[in-house]
């Protein structure tokens, strides 16, 4: 039983024996920096049950508190507030179960239940991943690490968009330009070379556009008449037939993105369990619209189009199928989460998609409710916000996006200047510097983007992001770095735990402590909430504590009472062991030495 569990269940059941009263909780937290205690008990919320003047009910269950258990020492009453100091010996039994537990904080899977399907990513297959698409997966992959911390079965995916007329651009541009580039042939990445085809479209069209307006079309008619949107178009038409010369070019050009993909996402150090390819989805949800017609829940316009009107629910009215039979997105949706549902054991999905498809969210959602299926009540939208660079927002078609590769690439050489400055790498090899640099440069993109509330429009700045000092990945890395030199320093045994129950700890002690003792409640909480911001922001707390603790209490390594000193350099390990896990369900690697 936890310290937190002792405290609530003590004051039940002082609440029991001096007011004859069961309470059903009672609500405790951490006791206020300005104030006297650890923990504070809420005593207003007890004024529901218990009649009488809140600080004198507080200072009668304190009082019974220290006089009839283990676990308290002190009391401070303040109104409605009663602040407790707990006693060195309980935070001592707490601290060796916390240390007995070489997964504190983490679940094991319970496989017997339904698991949680988390979709990120999910690129478009004619240009390469950029910073959005960076947000999007970091965002997506440790809300997977999250969730499945607290136990359940997770599985990881993504839905790409392989199809389409902005594919047939690339794929156009290629035939008429490319003169049998490859790859290989190039150098390039192939994400990377298919993207330029796309850009060379654009560059191409715009021309034509302006060609037809100077012979006197309107911009509209322009846009609908150019010879290369006309070929396009003629292409998506021959592939949607399968014709196979389309189609072998379409296949080709894919592999060659899902190749540059996959060097990203490895870069990056993200992955997938399962893939959904929009090739194969696109016509799914289309038998659905005939069982929402049967049922009710969609209507049939006389041109022969299908809808769903939600104005009752304050959305509008949804088109689910064109008059002529083809299907839009919410369509395939639909069909997708159904397949998904169908394809796994899950009973639930978690969408990272931006903030600019929020309502298209709540339509799907809300479709999927209606349709009947009960596990519709436990699908999320992780919504985010739009990331921008001090320079400005990113732009799209004209070919200036903020590349993923590149912005790796380029904290990669930044962490490497400052830790070649700043650092210590005596001892360490070429290729476990060049691994360290890497390791510092994409903490520092991943914490950074991690430690915002997803919600949030966000401006990334590379610079302030490998600062080793404040609110940082590297800041974070370099304290569990010399956490581990200190523990090399004092030849740290890690398999002898602690036996003394009766040292005199000060404040900067149980303050790491109950860092620690929050762990468990912050990944739940974290999960609950799909946000990664609480798990970054958790750790920068956590390492401010320990290096409080480190800067005010004797030097560790010269300690003279041998309890004492294994007591402190088993509170260095676990809080090193703590960091390294919640850097892990961020995806960040933590070195040893910096």
């Amino acid at each position: 039983m936890t310290l937190f569990q002792q405290l609530e269940n003590a004051s039940k059941e002082a609440v029991k024996s001096i007011f004859s009263i069961e309470l059903d909780n009672v609500e405790i937290t951490l006791t206020r920096k300005d104030q006297n205690g650890d923990f504070t008990i809420m005593v207003f919320p007890m004024l529901r049950h218990i009649k009488g003047n809140p600080a004198a009910i507080g200072q009668q269950i304190g009082e019974y508190l220290i006089e009839n258990t283990d676990l308290v020492t002190d009391i401070e009453v303040i109104k409605g507030f009663l602040n407790i100091t707990v006693a060195a010996t309980a935070f001592l039994k707490d601290f060796n179960r916390i240390l007995s537990d070489a997964n504190y904080g983490v679940k094991n899977q319970d496989t017997t239940q339904p698991g949680v399907m988390v979709e990120y990513s999910s690129p478009n297959t004619n240009k390469p991943l950029h910073l959005g698409h960076v947000r999007n997966n970091l965002l997506g992959f440790s809300v997977a690490n999250i969730i499945e911390a607290t136990g359940r079965t997770v599985n990881k995916t993504q839905i790409i968009n392989d199809r389409g007329i902005h594919i047939c651009k690339s794929m156009l541009a290629w035939e008429q330009y490319g003169d049998g580039e490859t790859p290989e042939s190039t150098g390039l990445k192939g994400d990377k070379l298919v993207g330029n085809y796309y850009v060379k479209f654009d560059q191409e069209y715009k021309k034509e556009i302006a060609t037809l307006i100077a012979q006197g079309k309107t911009e509209e008619e322009a846009k609908k008449e150019a010879p290369s949107i006309l070929a396009a178009q003629e292409m998506l038409q021959k592939w949607e037939q399968g014709d196979a010369e389309v189609v072998a070019l379409w296949e080709k050009m894919n592999s060659w993105v899902y190749d540059g993909f996959e060097t990203t996402y490895r870069n990056l150090g993200v992955n997938f369990d399962s893939l959904y390819y929009e090739s194969n989805t696109y016509l799914l949800g289309k038998d659905v619209v005939q069982e929402g017609l049967d049922k009710g829940v969609f209507e049939k316009d006389p041109d022969g189009s299908v809808w769903i009107d939600l104005t009752e629910d304050g959305l509008d009215r949804k088109i689910v199928l064109r008059s002529d039979g083809t299907a839009v997105y919410m369509t395939q949706d639909i069909g997708t989460a159904i397949q998904r549902v169908k394809d796994h054991n899950i009973n639930s999905m978690v969408y990272t998609v931006g903030n600019e498809q929020d309502y298209h969210f709540k339509v799907l959602f809300l479709i999927l409710k209606k349709l009947g299926f009960d596990w519709a009540e436990n699908l999320y939208h992780l919504s985010y916000g739009m990331v921008e660079l001090p320079s400005g927002k990113m732009k799209s078609r004209e070919g200036t996006v903020v590349d993923a590769d590149e912005l790796m690439e380029e904290m990669t050489s930044t962490a490497k200047t400052i830790a070649q400055e700043q650092g210590k790498l005596e001892g360490l090899s070429e290729d476990e510097k060049e691994r360290l640099y890497n390791m510092i440069g994409l903490g520092a993109l991943k914490y950074f983007m991690l430690k915002v509330d997803p919600k949030k429009n966000m401006m990334f700045d590379p610079a302030e992001s490998v600062d080793f000092q404040g609110n940082t990945g590297p800041f974070i890395q370099y304290t569990h770095a010399r956490i581990q030199s200190i523990l090399k320093k004092t030849g740290f045994d890690s398999n002898k735990l602690m036996t003394a129950t009766n040292l005199e700890l000060t404040d900067k002690d149980t303050a790491v402590i109950m860092s620690l003792q929050q762990y468990p409640t912050m990944i739940q909480t974290a999960a609950d909430k799909y946000s990664p911001a609480l798990i970054a922001n958790y750790v920068y707390e956590l390492v401010k504590e320990f290096n409080s603790f480190y800067q005010n209490v004797p030097k560790i390594v010269e300690e003279n009472n041998a309890d004492l000193k294994q007591f402190r350099l088993l509170l260095c390990y676990k809080t090193a062991a703590v960091v390294k896990s919640a850097c892990h369900l961020m995806g960040i690697e933590v070195p040893e030495q910096m």
